[in-house]
């Protein structure tokens, strides 16, 4: 923009220079929704008991589905024998392995929809039955025969890492991150940053795995409606990424398929997995006749898929004057029996698990582990708050072993502009500094004058 004649001064970029008239305009008469409260567009629905969930669909001659599920841990599936639940009365289909038409599912295709061959994990669907009630449907489940070959199993991730486990998979017990068994992470030179280090403050930690328990269990109502399409009633969090992996396994093409979303009692990430869409679809199927598998409570807190477990050692080298010079991290998750999003859910905490502090040197190994557990999945924050929540733990150590203020290492050490992430990233808008000083404000909290003068907008020297 040309500079008008007369002016010292360009202005600043994107500025609109307004009439003196406008600039005294109130911001309340300016906007419709902006600074004003916005009823939700659910609420009366919500607080009325008036909205519908999947569950309370109600479809003439829909049928209930139920399951049987593996007793172990681990085994060789040798026989299924669905012989006599196909003739208990009121079944309508009763289907296994060898009636799922297409591949596995799960954000990396190695998941089977009912177990073939194998167990991996105790609660693995194996066989699926469809009928007029429950009661017919739970009488058909007991009538089905297994085959098994009990084998060993590994529920703990650093002994499933021992090369002499056994193996919960074929491909090992570690997933490999572009060829190694972790996903590295480096920055700096850790060794020397060690080696600069007044103190060497270590921790290992721990944290469990964890159900989201929504209120409304997992539920999906399946139909074949007019010109053979599939509509499936569906909580996914993710519809699309779904109708893909549903695609594959009913060996649909994506324009015979609807997966229909609604109101979700609760989710907070748990719906990111497919759990009841396959079965229902494909019963549905074979049927010809509109289906609902809905879990029971029981179900959904033992074979949801959970906030995975994880184990944290951390290994750091600080200063007397608290600034921490190098870092390093190594990580177990524990996946569970399949991959589930376990390798997307290590590559985020790796990235995030060294904090928002400028660390110079910074080496990261993050393991994701296979064991004979439910498999893990996805759960508001994860793969980072797991990583958090240790390392802030850390830094309380690392203050207490210096004698400082847990308040004054976090600031000597929080990031500023221009600062570097554990990743190589330049950080530009940081708050990190001036979040901490609104929140010890906020809890009542009087910080020294000098860590209130800190601004995230200095350069370092």
């Amino acid at each position: 923009m040309p500079r008008n004649e007369g002016t010292t001064a360009r202005p600043a970029r994107h500025e609109i220079r307004k009439p003196e008239s406008a600039v005294n305009v109130q911001t309340e008469t300016a906007y419709k929704y902006i600074g004003k409260p916005t009823p939700r567009y659910d609420g009366i629905a919500q607080v009325t008991g008036t909205n519908a969930y999947v569950d309370d669909i109600r479809l003439p001659g829909m049928l209930t589905v139920k399951v049987l599920r593996a007793p172990v841990l681990k085994a060789n599936l040798l026989n299924v024998d669905v012989s006599g639940a196909a003739r208990v009365r009121g079944v309508a289909a009763v289907i296994s392995a060898k009636d799922v038409p297409g591949g596995y599912y799960g954000m990396y295709g190695d998941q089977p929809v009912l177990a073939d061959r194998e167990i991996r994990y105790k609660g693995q669907v194996i066989a699926a039955v469809a009928a007029v009630d429950q009661d017919a449907a739970l009488e058909a489940v007991e009538q089905i025969k297994l085959d098994l070959e009990e084998l060993p199993a590994v529920l703990d991730p650093e002994e499933a890492m021992k090369p002499d486990t056994p193996k919960v998979r074929p491909e090992g017990n570690i997933w490999s991150f572009d060829g190694g068994p972790f996903r590295k992470v480096r920055l700096g030179d850790v060794d020397r940053g060690f080696a600069e280090a007044d103190h060497i403050v270590e921790g290992t930690y721990t944290t469990p795995m964890q159900e989201q328990s929504p209120m409304e269990t997992s539920c999906s109502v399946a139909m074949v409606e007019s010109g053979d399409q599939l509509v499936i009633r569906s909580l996914s969090q993710s519809p699309y990424l779904h109708l893909r992996q549903l695609s594959n396994v009913l060996k649909l093409p994506m324009n015979k398929m609807r997966l229909v979303g609604g109101n979700t009692g609760g989710a907070f990430g748990g719906r990111f997995e497919i759990h009841t869409d396959h079965v229902a679809g494909l019963l549905a199927l074979k049927t010809r006749k509109p289906v609902k598998w809905r879990w029971t409570r029981e179900e959904e807190t033992l074979y949801s898929t959970h906030r995975g477990r994880w184990k944290f050692y951390f290994k750091d080298g600080v200063k007397k004057d608290g600034r921490i010079v190098a870092r390093y991290v190594r990580t177990l998750h524990d996946t569970g029996a399949y991959t589930g999003m376990g390798p997307y859910c290590v590559e985020k905490n790796a990235m995030m698990v060294a904090g928002p502090f400028n660390i110079p040197n910074i080496a990261i190994d993050g393991y994701c582990v296979f064991t004979n557990r439910t498999p893990s999945g996805a759960m508001r924050g994860f793969g980072v708050m797991a990583g958090q929540v240790c390392e802030e733990i850390q830094m309380h150590r690392m203050a207490e072993i210096l004698g400082m203020d847990p308040w004054e290492i976090r600031f000597v050490n929080a990031w500023r502009e221009g600062d570097m992430t554990a990743t190589g990233k330049v950080v530009d808008n940081v708050g990190a500094i001036e979040c901490m000083q609104a929140v010890a404000k906020l809890a009542g909290i009087d910080l020294p004058e000098r860590l209130k003068a800190m601004s995230s907008r200095e350069k370092r020297g």
